[in-house]
């Protein structure tokens, strides 16, 4: 708790804090709470913590936070805020640190002066997260004196006790997840960075820093009730720290540092309308896809909700207006609101004292007043910049015609290739071997590479729920292409035609001919990036599918293993020394061509047999793709259920999803070279 000057006036005592009821229903039923007991569950724990300590900063009663990961997954979450008041409460007899640490629905967000904007839905985050840890610490620094209490599941385990003297402020949680709650406790270090970093970019002002300290030797040495010490730990640890002057308009920046922008200026308006306060930011550039960010209340939005579709509304109306004001054209060549997204960098912040999220993972803003003033702050101030900036409003514009002729050359090309399957009665792909099984729910397909590994498949599979898809080479780059081109290619058409939902916006989930969409290439360079590109085509334009789990990649097995009569599989070098044994290198005879069946096996046994005394040699087959396996070892490595390995496809990270894609599959080729250098010692490459 460093000593900068902030707030510490202001009505935030026990009188602040509002009992609704009790805790053990967390316990219960984390998922109502945290949304899932998984990697998301695990990090919102954290975001639960620190948003109490950004609602401070958000009230001006503090400008510094610190987030650290310590040894034995523990976390810890400091604040020079105001301190967790510690007197007692008249309505629960005992502190308010406490009742709010131990009761559901208890904190300073209800009613009074405590907060008059925060991100807190309920007062549940602090004693949610106390309930799912094995073992919380709460230490507040307040009024001259040093305060802590210590609990185990959401219970206390003593009453709370002043420790020392202090003349500081702030709060310190320390808190470690529990392994009857969460089967798996692995925390993210990419991910808890990126979350803070936007955090940063949304409190002016705000210093966040976050310090990876689970490697560190020296914890004995220190206090865990002491202050901000890491600090000065962090040039020895891995630490990020973050304050941004710029706002909305440095995160737009971040966002767009490998896009080419359409426009010079970044368009910014911070104004507050019948108490709600709109905060937009936007910028175009050079891209077809857009990225809309949506945060109330400084808590990210992934759903969207009512400001943005205030935001979304206004765009379109505001554009249209401009163009036909300026001699855009008729009426009938309105832009829709999908052409006005197209290359849209844009975050919409709203602040309101009375929010409504709907659920408590606050994915989706509720609020109905949000609508509508978005809608009048955005859409003024909009037109107001395309007056005053004539120059980025005809590029604006350029961009969103741009959109519109390529929409309407799109709908033609899907409209053709509709009327064309309809005249051939909905005909599947020629390369196609459908399953038998019309039930989507137990069907699946296998995108292979090539004709050869499509034979295999096809011989190998279970016809009655299995279908195979083969693919002619490197499929289209969609990153920068648009749908009319992407339906001119014969692959991607019979893609998606197999797929059976359709594209664009006639795409429909619920026509979906398979559940699980297997891709599965040969474990090569050529095999990884026809992966890349279908996941790509999968991202941009088949999201829903990803989003559904219904996305996997199948893991064929990259060594086949014979020991005397005895043949194993191995998915891994860890496997295949498994398999093999760490000390029997001296016999081990590693060969790419297919190990000998039938006869020329019981010959080579024999052979091997008579060179080797005391023990077989051992045959390794090292798979390069699956056209070198036969239809069985095909069925029993890779596509038999029982057996096999699939990876779900999953995206936990939407933002840095998309940047990714980006920067690999689009056109800057420095920002490429620079990602390539930067993660070269992450790659697991196969020489």
């Amino acid at each position: 708790m460093p000593k900068e000057e902030v707030k510490t006036k202001g009505s935030y005592s026990a009188q602040d804090i509002t009992v609704l009821e009790g805790l053990e229903p967390v316990r219960k039923r984390p998922g109502m709470y945290i949304g899932t007991t998984g990697p998301d569950g695990l990090h919102h724990l954290i975001t639960e913590i620190f948003d109490n300590s950004r609602d401070e900063a958000m009230g001006g009663f503090a400008n510094d936070i610190e987030i650290v990961l310590l040894p034995g997954n523990k976390v810890r979450v400091v604040d020079n805020g105001r301190g967790i008041p510690v007197d007692i409460h008249k309505s629960t007899k005992v502190s308010a640190l406490e009742t709010i640490m131990t009761t559901l629905h208890a904190g300073g967000k209800f009613g009074g002066e405590g907060y008059k904007v925060s991100g807190g839905l309920h007062g549940v985050g602090a004693s949610v997260v106390n309930a799912l840890s094995i073992y919380t610490q709460v230490v507040v620094h307040r009024d001259g004196g040093k305060y802590m209490q210590e609990y185990k599941q959401g219970k206390k385990k003593a009453a709370v006790k002043k420790i020392g003297a202090s003349k500081l402020h702030g709060t310190i949680v320390t808190f470690e997840p529990d392994i009857e709650i969460f089967k798996e406790i692995k925390f993210e270090w990419n991910k808890i960075v990126s979350h803070m970093r936007q955090q940063a970019y949304l409190v002016k002002g705000l210093k966040i820093a976050v310090i990876d300290a689970r490697e560190s030797k020296d914890l004995e040495k220190v206090d865990l009730t002491d202050v901000f010490y890491f600090r000065e730990l962090g040039r020895d640890l891995p630490s990020f720290t973050f304050y941004f002057e710029g706002g909305l308009m440095s995160l737009i920046k971040f966002y767009n540092q490998t896009q080419k922008p359409v426009h010079k200026n970044i368009f910014y308006v911070e104004k507050e309308v019948d108490n709600v306060a709109v905060e937009v930011a936007l910028q175009y550039v050079d891209d077809i896809s857009s990225r809309v960010l949506a945060f109330a209340n400084n808590i990210y939005n992934s759903e969207g909700g009512t400001h943005i579709t205030g935001f979304k509304t206004s765009l379109t109306r505001t554009l249209n207006s401009y163009s036909n004001k300026n001699g855009g054209g008729k009426s009938e060549d309105n832009f829709t609101g999908d052409d006005v997204l197209e290359g849209l960098t844009a975050v919409v912040s709203v602040k309101i004292r009375e929010i409504q999220f709907e659920g408590q993972t606050k994915a989706k803003l509720g609020t109905v007043e949000a609508q509508s003033a978005v809608s009048t702050v955005f859409g003024e101030a909009f037109s107001a910049f395309l007056e005053e900036h004539p120059d980025d409003g005809r590029a604006i514009i350029s961009k969103a015609v741009l959109a519109m002729k390529a929409r309407k050359a799109a709908k033609a090309a899907k409209d053709s290739v509709l009327r064309k399957g309809a005249l051939e009665g909905m005909t599947l792909p020629g390369k196609l071997a459908d399953c038998q099984s019309k039930d989507a729910s137990e069907s699946e397909v296998f995108i292979v590479e090539g004709d050869s590994a499509g034979g295999t498949a096809k011989t190998g599979r279970d016809r009655r729920v299995q279908a195979v898809l083969p693919l002619r080479g490197k499929i289209l780059n969609i990153e920068r292409a648009r749908l009319d081109k992407m339906l001119a290619s014969e692959q991607i058409k019979n893609l998606v035609v197999a797929v059976g939902t359709a594209i664009g916006d006639t795409f429909d989930i619920s026509k979906l001919r398979y559940h699980k969409i297997i891709i599965a290439t040969d474990a090569d360079v050529d095999g990884a990036h026809i992966r890349t590109l279908l996941l790509t085509l999968f991202y941009r334009y088949f999201r829903p599918l990803i989003d559904g789990g219904f996305i996997y990649i199948a893991q064929p097995p990259l060594y086949k293993i014979k020991k005397g009569k005895e043949i194993h599989y191995a998915y891994s070098d860890e496997d295949k020394v498994k398999i093999v044994g760490k000390n029997a290198s001296a016999e081990i005879e590693e060969t790419s061509e297919s190990l000998a069946d039938g006869e020329e096996a019981e010959e080579e046994a024999e052979d091997t047999k008579a060179n080797t005394k005391k023990s077989a040699k051992i045959a390794i087959q090292r798979y390069k793709g699956l056209g070198e396996m036969n239809a069985e070892e095909l069925w029993e490595t890779t596509m038999d259920p029982a057996r096999r390995i699939l990876k779900q496809v999953a995206i936990d990270d939407a933002q840095e999803a998309d940047k990714v894609f980006d920067i690999l599959m689009g056109t800057d080729v420095p920002a490429r070279k620079s990602f390539i250098q930067s993660n070269a010692k992450l790659a697991n490459i196969d020489i």
